[in-house]
This record gives C-alpha cells, sequence and structure tokens, in this order.
C-alpha cells in the first residue's frame, strides 16, 4: 500500500501543535464555559471569535458554520451548551462581505452537480440580506422549544473596521 506524503499545511499544523503542546497550560478548565455564553458565527476566516468579543479559551462555546446559521446541527449544539453544560446569553455573530450573499443555492447546485456528476440533497442556505437574515436566526434560536428563555443577541461584523454592530 502507498503512503502519501501530508500536505504542507498538514505538516505545519503538527508542527505548530508540537510547540503548543511544550507551553499547554489548561489541563485544569472546566467542561462548562467560564462565562456561560454560547456564540454562533460564521466560520469566515477574517474572524477570530475570541478577539472580537475578548474571550479566552473556556469562557465560551463557539458554533461556527457557513453564514453563522442557526441550523438543525447548530441549534442541537446550543441545546447541549444551555441544558448540560450551564451557558445562559447566546451571541449570533455574522458579518459584512459574508459569501453567502454572494450566490444562490440552486445556481451552485446546478454548477456542482455538473462539474461532479453528482446532484445531492444538500441546502446551502445562502441569503440576499444580512441583518433580515440575522433576525431570522435570532428568532429560530429563541423560538426552539428546547432552548432556554435567556437574551439572544445578533450582532454584524464589520470586515472594514472591525467594529460590531448590533441588530437584535
Amino acid at each position: 500500500m502507498a503512503t502519501t506524503q501530508p500536505s504542507s499545511e498538514y505538516a505545519r499544523a503538527l508542527a505548530e501543535n508540537e510547540r503548543y503542546v511544550a507551553q499547554f497550560d489548561r489541563s485544569d478548565l472546566p467542561l462548562p464555559p467560564g462565562r456561560k455564553l454560547a456564540v454562533l458565527a460564521c466560520m469566515d476566516a477574517r474572524i477570530t471569535v475570541e478577539d472580537v468579543l475578548g474571550l479566552r479559551t473556556g469562557d465560551a462555546h463557539i458554533i461556527r458554520n457557513a453564514g453563522g446559521l442557526a441550523t438543525d446541527d447548530a441549534l442541537r449544539s446550543l441545546v447541549i451548551s444551555q441544558q448540560l453544560l450551564g451557558t445562559e446569553e447566546v451571541i449570533v455573530l455574522e458579518h459584512t462581505g459574508c459569501g453567502m450573499l454572494t450566490f444562490d443555492d440552486d445556481t451552485v447546485r446546478r454548477e456542482l452537480a455538473e462539474r461532479t456528476g453528482s446532484d445531492v440533497d444538500l441546502p446551502l442556505l445562502a441569503f440576499p440580506d444580512l441583518e433580515v437574515n440575522l433576525r431570522a436566526q435570532v428568532e429560530r434560536i429563541k423560538s426552539h422549544p428546547w432552548i432556554k428563555d435567556v437574551p439572544v443577541h445578533g450582532v454584524v461584523y464589520e470586515v472594514e473596521t472591525g467594529r460590531l454592530r448590533q441588530v437584535v
């Protein structure tokens, strides 16, 4: 059986982990987040949620996906975060210049089916209006029957300035 060489980024990540292990000092952090906060954020690489919100390791649960959407999987994580691990506040963080604003599902699905030869039932969930979408995500979280009656905030991170704009 042939072995493959690790990608350059994979090898770099493993080397960085060795550096991290050498200075690791977080083995005593408790399981529940210290600030009792859960954050649902977009996966955009320009956003370091911890820096934007002034969080440290152990402070919050951070759930990320394309668009910062309250998908079934994100809701599942929020339910576990609240009901089993005691979080009592949620911030939904979306951002300007989001890639989810740049396409429509039908066109991309068609292109992907043509390119790959497979049509897959996978909703991409693009949206045309950032603030309308953010309000919908906050409402979806608040209305879920297993989500506690806790504050759910919606903010837009402005990638141009680093500022948070309160929306909900």
